[in-house]
């Protein structure tokens, strides 16, 4: 793959994964209830989003400081592709990795919290009426799953950028040090 590749590529899934996870946080299907076979004129079908949550705040807070680090993330990935240094490629690389693992805590902390509240509600709801129940995560924790992966992905291409542009170095080493033999060569 080439250096300009792995960078655009690094590049746009950065920005998609962005694009996603402020789609995710911003809307509010997370959580979806279906209520079957229910008589009665309201219906008791639900679906919620991370700021109706009220005891598991770390999601509410992990979440968005993710995306606020991805931006930053990608300022720096910027800056180090323009310069093709490859320390500061790695170093950008793994920021986004560690901008990722912000993103899969919330994406745990959650998972674990609905866990926690389908048991709550196991004990308040009969068996008998459990069976109408179905419960799913919705398509918003679905894109903030695959914003996960586009930042590891986002990550790895700029390892892979980092290593390209280390490679060409020491090929232009190399050739410049063959050069230079060369010459010294000659007059012999």
């Amino acid at each position: 793959m080439r250096y300009g590749v792995a960078i655009l590529s690094a590049g746009f899934t950065g920005l998609l994964s962005f694009s996603l996870l402020a789609v995710a946080i911003g809307s509010d299907f997370w959580y979806i209830i279906n209520v079957n076979n229910h008589t009665g004129p309201d219906d008791l079908s639900s679906h919620s989003g991370l700021w109706r949550i009220i005891e598991g705040k770390v999601v509410v807070i992990m979440l968005p400081l993710s995306l606020v680090l991805l931006v930053f993330g990608w300022i720096f990935g910027f800056v180090s592709s323009l310069v093709r240094i490859p320390r500061m490629l790695v170093g950008s690389a793994s920021y986004i990795l560690f901008c990722s693992l912000f993103t899969l805590t919330g994406l745990l902390v959650y998972i674990q919290y609905c866990n926690q509240a389908m048991e709550d509600f196991k004990q308040v709801v009969s068996l008998e009426n459990l069976t109408t129940v179905d419960v799913s995560f919705g398509w918003s924790f679905a894109i903030a799953w695959l914003s996960y992966s586009l930042e590891v992905t986002s990550s790895l291409l700029l390892m892979l950028a980092a290593r390209i542009t280390q490679m060409k170095t020491d090929s232009d080493i190399l050739l410049h040090g063959i050069n230079d033999n060369s010459v010294w060569l000659g007059p012999l």
